[in-house]
């Protein structure tokens, strides 16, 4: 199994263009279910890219990719079942079923379980796509999803923002019959760029500016051409491996509204910022400061998936840094590897208190998911000596050339 191997005490310096956003592409893969032919690109080449790909294949589509285009031919589409190995190797797959059934009027999928995040439930999916008029059942681990009918509009209300519930409304109702009404719906950036993709091609939604969403239901959809946002999240864990080691990073290909939940965090650490159009340089001080307070919150409030990089900064800052976790149950599972390096992190229950150190050490440490992965290789960046980060193929799940970009920045790693 690859592990890295990174030497930390080197000063991160240059400049990083940031890829397609992995959050955005999955769904706009699954929306290419609904068009004839969909040209997407700025696509990153990431292993749940790779599997979402499969699924289409899986389900009859054609698909080739050429560099950082992906060309989905969904003309032929034969199947409507996602198998549980591919569920399992990528469980925000949940998202190909709102397209599925809008498509073919049935869909049968495992059920997505848990994951390394804790359970993901997916009821308020399964009660959205019944108000449309699915009919639902779960059978020894699946769900058998039918049409008896043609999907209907509704106005469905959400408990929570979820974001791949949102998304699987969507794309059930972009063909329904009718108009849906989506109320306190996700309003993260990849919502909106689905919704971009959607328009291209045909469909008519509209967001307010209350972020609730209106769907009118058209007969069909046409081919598109689309590029993916960049990702917001992977520009958060370049600053803060660069914030960390006292070094300067230039961000280019990056969309600054994106990340103003994040950008203040870095200031109050003491970073000074310059942003520009698709840019943003950072220059960190030669001792962080530590953030006072961290709420996890849906969009725009501080995104969970910069949670533990920032916590990776926050172990090194002159003061204590106070954590709350709201969205994911088991978001703190690398406060026990951090801990390893030297870390000192007391957690009770969704709080996490940091007390900044003068300094981490090297050590052994091993991924627990993929945010929690690029946590250990920031900390490892700044820690004296050497560390070793096991089962790297959380990382290259949500980073591509992880390695190559750190490299190019002036981080002593290697994959051994």
């Amino acid at each position: 199994m690859a592990e890295y191997i990174i030497k930390g005490g080197a000063a991160l310096s240059g400049e990083v263009q940031i890829h397609g956003a992995k959050n955005a592409v999955l769904p706009v893969l699954a929306a290419a279910l609904l068009v004839p032919k969909s040209t997407i690109l700025n696509c990153p080449k990431l292993s749940d890219v790779s599997v979402a790909c499969s699924i289409l294949e899986h389900l009859g589509c054609t698909v080739v990719r050429q560099d950082d285009c992906i060309n989905v031919s969904a003309a032929g589409l034969t199947g409507s079942e996602i198998p549980e190995y591919l569920m399992r190797e990528m469980r925000s797959s949940v998202v190909f079923l709102g397209a599925i059934i809008a498509r073919c009027g049935k869909a049968r999928v495992s059920m997505p379980g848990g994951c390394e995040l804790g359970p993901r439930p997916i009821d308020l999916h399964i009660k959205a796509l019944r108000k449309l008029g699915a009919k639902i059942e779960e059978d020894h681990g699946y769900l058998n999803c039918s049409v008896p009918d043609r999907l209907r509009g509704a106005s469905i209300s959400l408990e929570f923002p979820s974001v791949g519930a949102t998304e699987n409304i969507m794309l059930a109702a972009c063909t329904a019959q009718g108009e849906t009404v989506i109320h306190n719906p996700a309003r993260e950036p990849e919502i909106v760029d689905l919704a971009a993709f959607l328009q291209k091609a045909g469909a008519k939604i509209y967001i307010g500016e209350n972020g609730t969403i209106y769907i009118q239901g058209v007969e069909k959809l046409d081919s598109v051409q689309h590029s993916v946002i960049s990702d917001r999240i992977e520009a958060a864990t370049y600053l803060c491996c660069a914030a960390i080691t006292g070094g300067q990073v230039l961000l280019k290909k990056v969309i600054p509204s994106h990340m103003t939940a994040l950008l203040p965090l870095m200031e109050e650490a003491g970073c000074r910022l310059k942003v520009s159009g698709d840019s943003i340089y950072l220059v960190a001080p030669k001792r962080l400061k530590a953030p006072k307070f961290v709420r996890t919150m849906p969009y725009p409030g501080f995104p969970t998936d910069a949670q533990s990089p920032l916590m990776a900064l926050s172990c090194v800052a002159e003061g204590s840094s106070i954590f709350v976790e709201t969205i994911f149950e088991s978001r703190y599972k690398h406060v026990a590897e951090l801990a390893r390096m030297g870390a000192k992190i007391k957690v009770v229950g969704e709080v996490a208190v940091v007390e900044g150190v003068p300094a981490l050490h090297g050590a052994e440490v091993v991924c627990t998911d993929l945010r929690g992965g690029a946590c250990l290789c920031c900390a490892a960046l700044a820690a004296g000596g050497q560390s070793r980060i096991k089962d790297i193929y959380h990382i290259e799940r949500g980073y591509q050339d992880f390695e190559h970009t750190l490299k190019v920045l002036g981080a002593d790693i290697v994959v051994a």
